[in-house]
């Protein structure tokens, strides 16, 4: 019996030990320690009346701001991003959403706690479709399971962090189908960024923001916040801007 706990104890610890690794080093060989730090600013643009708890944003092709508040059943508001107020507000059928974005005319949302993601009619917020989250399960210190968290749709499909996964997945929106996946840069990986080709990730327990090349999930370069900053939950870019917003303060920030 002593044998057999000595053992279960070194796979423990062992497991323990490749987590921890995990979060300095991705699948593709990149130690995030030693990539070049892009020196930004955090800047607190504003909180949006009635939304408590903003885990995810998408800029409109008009230059307006989606934002998905995670209270359930999770509403959806659009904002001008100026001063935050809002210009029209939807009822999703989401439960504890962690991403949104939009394409096809419709919005995506990651429904985390039903493991689903969803097509969402950006009229009315019903659901139109929606698709078991490749990768779902447990990570880190989560103790139910765990879906998709941040979304972003590029020429036509969508990218998706799912956290228990350890990847990024670029996904077929009509059908649900993985094109491919990279490795995610962390464990608690959350919002997502299309920069010209350049794909950027927020690893919130390192309240950093990682430059990822989309091909191979690569790490460029990475963004790093302070403990006194908002936490970082989603993310968007709008005219070379980077835009995150955090569940826990309510907080909308800008990156200068």
């Amino acid at each position: 019996m002593l044998e057999e706990n000595q053992v279960s104890r070194r796979g423990f610890l062992a497991a323990a030990g490749g987590l921890a690794l995990a979060t300095r080093m991705n699948a593709a060989g990149n130690y995030a320690d030693n990539v070049p730090v892009i020196a930004k600013r955090v800047e607190k643009a504003f909180k949006v009346a009635g939304v408590k708890e903003p885990n995810d944003l998408q800029f409109a092709s008009d230059g307006t701001l989606w934002i998905l508040d995670q209270v359930d059943p999770n509403k959806v508001v659009r904002v001008h991003p100026e001063n935050g107020s809002i210009i029209e507000e939807i009822q999703t059928e989401s439960i504890h959403g962690s991403g949104i974005t939009y394409g096809n005319d419709a919005l995506w949302i990651g429904s985390t706690k039903t493991l689903k993601t969803l097509k969402v009619d950006a009229k009315t917020g019903k659901t139109l479709k929606s698709f078991d989250t490749p990768g779902a399960g447990l990570y880190g210190r989560v103790k139910t399971p765990s879906g998709a968290h941040g979304l972003k749709w590029v020429d036509g499909k969508y990218w998706m962090a799912v956290p228990a996964s350890g990847k990024l997945f670029l996904m077929e929106p009509e059908t649900g189908e993985v094109v491919r996946s990279i490795p995610a840069p962390g464990v608690r990986t959350h919002g997502l960024a299309w920069d010209n080709g350049i794909l950027w990730c927020i690893n919130s327990d390192d309240r950093a923001v990682y430059k990822l090349d989309p091909h191979d999930g690569k790490i460029l370069a990475k963004i790093q916040l302070t403990k006194e900053d908002p936490e970082p939950h989603g993310l968007d870019m709008y005219k070379g801007v980077m835009w995150y917003c955090d569940a826990a303060s309510s907080w909308v920030c800008r990156l200068v």
